[in-house]
């Protein structure tokens, strides 16, 4: 009998709990990551840049609004990321908090401008987590604990991944720890952890390289002896195999920098991220 009344009131708690769920919206990916780490069952996550996705040009869709003008939280990188989003905001109508979780990370600058993707600092990240735990928790503070507990959690994982990182690096040697990207992405990661990322010369990422972007490409990975180039706006296995032979550098994969990807991708979490990244890294520069 005292079982069947357990039931009973489990049965009535359990659907009044999942109905006080409040909805939180995450600007993109990589974000929406971190507060489902914190939230859990708590809280309806919507992600507005989704994965596999560029947030800088994001054009926000029709049911954006809607979903903004429905949450109780809008958490956003900050740092200029979203510029798209203070006019969606204002046209919702929303009473939204906007939460920065970039807010206490000490910004690196981007030529003129902040450089967003603090992100891509395992430190940084746990102040993202921090940022995060700390709205959920003023707004639904009867859940102070579980977020707590949550936050504790994931904040241990992100102390392993930080820890496995500076070991992987550790192992190449430091002459040897640079690298071409186009991407200006990796800031961060190279401020904390020691990696030289070096825009290659005359290069647009958006438009295929010239035979004398290519010339001067090479001249550049001769002269600085850079072992290792990471271009995405090279496509042609021809250009890739150019590079490679007349230069040594080994040409490393693709480094996931702003979006995560879908689950039957190589990095649907931030942590699988990092550990994409460091695995392509460490495999081109520790020879």
């Amino acid at each position: 009998m005292r079982f069947l009344l357990l039931l009973a009131s489990l049965l009535m708690v359990s659907p009044l709990h999942a109905a006080e769920r409040f909805n939180v919206v995450a600007s993109f990916s990589i974000l929406a990551d971190f507060v489902r780490n914190v939230g859990g069952d708590r809280i309806n996550l919507t992600t507005l840049v989704g994965p596999d996705s560029d947030v800088h040009v994001y054009t926000p869709a029709p049911g954006d609004a809607k979903r903004i003008a429905e949450a109780r939280l809008v958490i956003v990188n900050g740092l200029g990321l979203e510029g798209w989003l203070p006019r969606l905001v204002q046209s919702s109508g929303s009473k939204a908090q906007l939460v920065t979780a970039s807010a206490g990370i000490s910004p690196l600058k981007l030529g003129a401008a902040l450089d967003p993707h603090a992100w891509q600092s395992v430190p940084n990240a746990r102040i993202y987590v921090a940022d995060i735990a700390k709205a959920l928790t003023a707004a639904d503070p009867d859940d102070a604990e579980f977020f707590r507990t949550q936050e504790k959690a994931y904040l241990d994982k992100l102390d392993a991944l930080d820890r496995e990182v500076r070991e992987a690096i550790g192992k190449i040697p430091a002459e040897r720890r640079k690298v071409i990207s186009t991407h200006d992405a990796f800031g961060y990661f190279g401020a904390e952890y020691g990696i030289q990322f070096i825009a290659p010369l005359g290069v647009s990422t958006e438009t295929e390289p010239s035979a004398r972007d290519i010339a001067a490409i090479i001249g550049q990975i001769k002269a600085q002896k850079i072992p290792a180039v990471f271009l995405e706006n090279i496509s042609d296995d021809r250009l890739i195999r150019r590079i490679a032979a007349e230069t040594g550098a080994k040409v490393g994969g693709t480094l996931i920098s702003d979006s995560l990807t879908g689950e039957k991708g190589p990095a649907p979490t931030y942590i699988d991220m990092v550990r994409h990244n460091i695995k392509a890294l460490t495999s081109a520069l520790d020879q």
